[in-house]
């Protein structure tokens, strides 16, 4: 039985760990084993990962829409999904394409490791060097919080997943919200980084698509 685990933004390699661990398997024994684990994983999820088990959730489009059409923002993915498992549940929303780079539980089993592997692949993409405050966290864990701390990045926290506001506010986030649905607030969240500021054009900030559309 897996209920009594909590999940919420751990990497896939600590997932399997703890579980096979709990089961009585030995660290030699996982270790031995998480090749074939991860093979079994992956055609499982692609019968899984359809429209109808994945769902993007409100606000998540909208922001992503606005965000990789600005000139001063990089979208990366930073997950603790397995690269294979993450590009998987993004494909039904059809979500990939906004990210042309990431950092994922395949790249490293300690979720506070994963920022300076995102940081190192935009600057192959890029050529511009992001490092603290240049980066932002968006996430809905705990540990996306306690992954972007020590690497100075400005944390979002999103009460959008299985992590409620009482959980999330004593990580203490420069930012905080219910969901993303506060497009507003979340925009200037961003915008308010100091790296962000020295980039952007206040002209070219992105506006709520409902007022837009209106």
């Amino acid at each position: 039985m897996l209920d009594p685990y909590d999940f919420s933004g751990r990497t896939d390699p600590q997932i399997a760990r703890m579980v096979l661990s709990d089961a009585g398997f030995s660290e030699l024994d996982i270790e031995a084993g998480l090749e074939n684990l991860w093979r079994e994983y992956i055609a499982e999820l692609r019968t899984r990962a359809d429209e109808g088990h994945v769902r993007t959730l409100p606000g998540v489009r909208d922001l992503l829409d606005a965000l990789s059409g600005s000139s001063w923002a990089t979208l990366g993915l930073l997950t603790g999904n397995i690269e294979p498992g993450a590009r998987l549940k993004l494909a039904p929303p059809e979500l990939n394409r906004f990210f042309h780079f990431g950092a994922f539980g395949s790249d490293s089993l300690h979720r506070e490791e994963l920022p300076p592997i995102a940081a190192d692949r935009a600057f192959l993409l890029e050529k511009h060097r992001y490092d603290g405050e240049d980066i932002v966290v968006i996430g809905d864990s705990i540990y996306d919080v306690r992954c972007a701390k020590p690497h100075r990045a400005i944390t979002v926290a999103v009460a959008s997943g299985r992590t409620p506001l009482s959980l999330l506010r004593p990580e203490k986030p420069d930012f905080l919200f219910e969901s993303l649905e506060d497009f507003h607030g979340v925009i200037e969240a961003i915008v308010q980084s100091p790296a962000v500021e020295r980039r952007i054009d206040p002209r070219r900030v992105p506006q709520d698509p409902d007022l837009v559309n209106d």
